[in-house]
């Protein structure tokens, strides 16, 4: 038989090539295929509620609330009757959705061309009563004046973009037990931007259910989007027990693997911040099983800030090359392996700054420092990469400048011992800690507060990487890892 859903996803593939880019940036609205909307439908667990009230917000042609639907006509759920709501924007995806959901003649439907943010603000996260929700937000950044970001605020929910803010009033308004699956960037699950969203989550809510895709373009790859995604299942109110993690190479689902974890590896409870980690396997990871690693940058004596130097915003005190009255400027240009590289010529980015009043206050004494850069390409093997500042690099010069690319550790805001910021390097470039980093980081960004999170070796043990580091002119990956298990053993 065929199902709705395949008429929708027609639709998508027809509509989806002729909706401007620019057009989809300002939306946000990437539109779902099938086999990711058949199986979203398939993560909610059976039920046998009389009446179903699902909820589909941004419901672009309506794929996902067909894949619901299809799913209970083929008697996936024990619903006697479904009343569905969903909300698009757009006219011409609204004309579509209206279309297939009215050829569900048992179903009553609802589609409203209303903006979902300020509707449900304006509601006052009202109850609604909805059973089910099933959602594909859009995905756009929201600016901190904004009517959105002040209809949120108005109501209690921080947030800086829309898809999470979707989600945050899904959960609000479904009914005690009521089960929200979304597919989401996988970015909420870390940060400083994301707190609020994430604690407005867990008073509310619990995660049921993970799906992680094994590539970051799979999941919209019609829509060539290269962001990491996750499909998750929250339950209203539910009891927050074990979380199933599933994982599959890409939409296809051919080759799903499913592990089932305790919620205190998913989220960790000494942390404040209450990242999401999403183990992939069932086994514990190298830094969580060492009784080696177990000390915060805090614990070490150490700090660790963000390169204070936006280049952009003191241009007029920026050099291609060093010249009198100047001092280095680091980017993650002169960042290599083996240390540091200053100054490269034809680098295409300065290579010094004026020293004078207005740029000394982000100056750091010249010195050891450990450095760690905060973006790697899409598909990079790895995501934390650390060097080493040696103050030799820099001949006479007594100021560094730190470009807003890098993060560096330091000691209060002064150089560290030599053999302690070669061995804080040692142990971030391990294979263990880029695969632990993974586990709560699905974007490309190393953020500050994600190297102040981690556990580190304590000051002896990263002294002794150190040493050993200074001992080898080139080290290979598998050297580090080899010193690392030694550490952990």
């Amino acid at each position: 038989m065929l199902q709705q859903l395949d008429t929708a996803d027609r639709v998508r593939r027809d509509v989806a090539p002729r909706i401007a880019q620019r057009r989809k940036s300002a939306l946000g609205q990437f539109m779902t295929p099938a086999s990711v909307a058949r199986f979203m439908a398939s993560l909610f667990p059976p039920s046998t509620l009389q009446t179903c009230r699902l909820l589909d917000a941004g419901a672009g042609v309506g794929a996902l609330s067909c894949a619901f639907l299809d799913r209970w006509l083929a008697g996936g759920f024990g619903f006697e009757a479904v009343e569905a709501t969903a909300y698009e924007v757009d006219a011409t995806l609204r004309a579509h959705l209206s279309q297939h959901l009215r050829s569900y003649s048992q179903v009553k439907a609802e589609v409203l061309a209303e903006d979902y943010i300020e509707r449900a603000a304006a509601e006052a996260l009202l109850d609604k009563g909805y059973t089910h929700a099933i959602l594909n937000p859009p995905y756009k950044k929201i600016n901190s004046r904004s009517a959105h970001r002040l209809a949120l605020r108005s109501i209690g929910i921080e947030t800086v973009n829309l898809y999470s803010a979707f989600v945050a009033l899904a959960v609000a308004q479904a009914a005690p037990g009521g089960q929200i699956v979304a597919i989401l960037p996988r970015s909420f699950c870390n940060g400083p931007y994301y707190r609020p969203f994430r604690h407005f989550i867990f008073a509310r809510a619990a995660i049921c259910h993970m799906h992680l895709f094994g590539a970051r373009n799979k999941a919209f790859k019609d829509d060539e989007v290269l962001q990491e995604n996750v499909i998750i299942r929250l339950e209203r109110g539910g009891h927050q027990g074990p979380v199933t993690i599933t994982t599959s190479s890409d939409d296809s689902f051919t080759d799903l693997v499913t592990h089932e974890h305790p919620f205190e590896r998913i989220v960790f409870p000494d942390d404040p911040e209450r990242f999401i980690h999403v183990p992939t396997t069932a086994a514990k990871s190298a830094i969580e099983l060492s009784s080696a690693v177990r000390y915060s940058l805090a614990d070490l004596g150490l700090k660790v800030s963000t390169g204070p130097v936006v280049d952009f915003r003191v241009k007029a005190h920026l050099r291609d090359m060093p010249e009198a009255g100047t001092a280095p400027l680091i980017y993650p240009g002169h960042l290599r392996s083996a240390g540091t590289v200053w100054p490269v010529p034809g680098l295409k980015k300065p290579n010094a700054i004026v020293r004078c009043a207005e740029t000394e206050k982000w100056l750091y004494p010249n010195g050891f420092y450990c450095l760690v850069r905060r973006f790697s390409s899409k598909e990079e093997k790895r995501r934390v990469v650390a060097s080493v500042v040696d103050p030799a690099t820099f001949g006479e010069h007594t100021r560094l400048g730190f470009e807003n690319h890098v993060n560096l550790i330091h000691e209060n805001k002064r150089g560290l011992p030599e053999l302690l910021a070669r061995g804080l390097a040692v142990f971030l470039n391990s294979t263990a800690v880029d695969e632990s980093f993974r586990r709560f980081n699905g974007h490309t960004q190393v953020n500050a507060t994600d190297l102040k999170l981690m556990k580190y070796p304590n000051r002896e043990a990263l002294i002794g990487l150190g040493t050993w580091a200074k001992q080898h002119s080139e080290i290979t990956q598998e050297m580090i890892d080899e010193q690392l298990a030694k550490l952990s053993a």
